[in-house]
């Protein structure tokens, strides 16, 4: 069994370096930018634990998301507990709705099952809508705390705890990738109905990746309000957050804990630079065209292709179940 020594000292340099930008770079908008990129690497991770381990494509990220925002409003407007509460709070909801979605949706396959992922982000966000003590449709303003040492502002302290979260998100996919939850996951995407006959407890590992898909879904959105100082259901639960994480996790590779991390550092800081340079509104369309060109030209995504030029020696199982030095 390898060793897990270096992944956790180069976490421990990952934060300290996030905290030391905070104190080199006066630009308060790298860090307002940089929190969406550490989010996305969050979404994106949190997508390919079941739509790229066990193959089901959830299209419902939104809804988590979303979810994720309005909890933390519920209970910062109801007791004013802090962001760490509030996203650890939200990561328990998210976990619950993500056991309950699955057992009433896993048992729907193929496009079925992604179909009820768009329908539970209707739901929710036509819930939202008419809950008024979170602002309805018209949403809701949020006042931030005041900032406490050792940070200058709260996007740098927002910066930050987004870094901390990346690291959590990987922690816990690389562990399902090498532990007997992968492998499981891994041999429902291959096969479920094979997979059931060997004796893979099927339901119980799909319930376990969307519970812990979920988590992570919820505890990203978790901070929007505070990041944004305002709560609108149209934003909240915005196409974008259920489009991109599927396409960084499919562009990066989805058979490796790395491709979606480098999926969502590519595609998120690309969407960043447009959205100063050229227009937001372009961010779809670029997710969409970056999508069919990887789709088409390096089906196995970023991953596949530094594996071809020799680049990528970790073993990694392949979208097939087999493996690769």
């Amino acid at each position: 069994m390898r060793s897990d020594t270096p992944f956790w000292i180069g976490s421990a340099i990952a934060i300290v370096a996030a905290y030391i930008l905070t104190l080199v770079i006066k630009n308060e908008y790298i860090f307002f930018a940089g929190y969406v990129v550490l989010q996305f690497v969050v979404l994106a991770t949190a997508w390919n634990i079941l739509g790229g381990y066990a193959g089901y494509v959830n299209f419902g990220t939104a809804a988590f998301v979303g979810l994720g925002a309005y909890i933390a409003v519920a209970i910062g407007k109801a007791f004013g507990l802090p962001l760490p509460v509030q996203v650890l709070v939200a990561a328990a909801c998210g976990a619950l709705l993500g056991f309950a979605t699955g057992l009433l949706t896993l048992r729907l396959r193929g496009i079925f099952y992604s179909i009820a992922t768009v329908a539970l982000t209707i739901i929710i966000e036509t819930f939202i809508i008419n809950w008024k003590f979170v602002g309805g449709a018209a949403g809701i303003q949020i006042l931030r705390p005041p900032v406490t040492p050792p940070f200058d502002s709260y996007i740098q302290m927002l910066f930050v705890f987004g870094m901390v979260m990346v690291v959590i998100a990987i922690a816990i996919a690389r562990y399902i990738e090498g532990g007997w939850i992968g492998r499981g996951l891994r041999a429902i995407r291959d096969d479920e109905v094979a997979a059931e006959c060997s004796g893979v407890p099927t339901l119980r590992l799909k319930l376990i990746a969307c519970a812990i898909s979920g988590a992570l879904m919820c505890a990203a959105g978790a901070p929007n309000p505070m990041y944004f100082q305002f709560a609108i259901p149209s934003a909240a639960f915005d196409l974008n957050y259920s489009v991109a994480p599927l396409a960084m996790s499919l562009i990066g590779g989805t058979a490796h804990w790395l491709g979606p991390v480098l999926g969502a550092l590519l595609l998120a800081i690309t969407q960043q630079v447009l959205t100063v340079t050229i227009s937001s509104e372009l961010n779809i369309l670029v997710l969409g065209i970056m999508l069919v060109l990887f789709v088409v030209a390096a089906p196995e995504g970023i991953i596949g292709l530094l594996r071809k030029i020799g680049l990528f020696k970790t073993k990694a199982v392949r979208p097939s179940g087999g493996q690769e030095s």
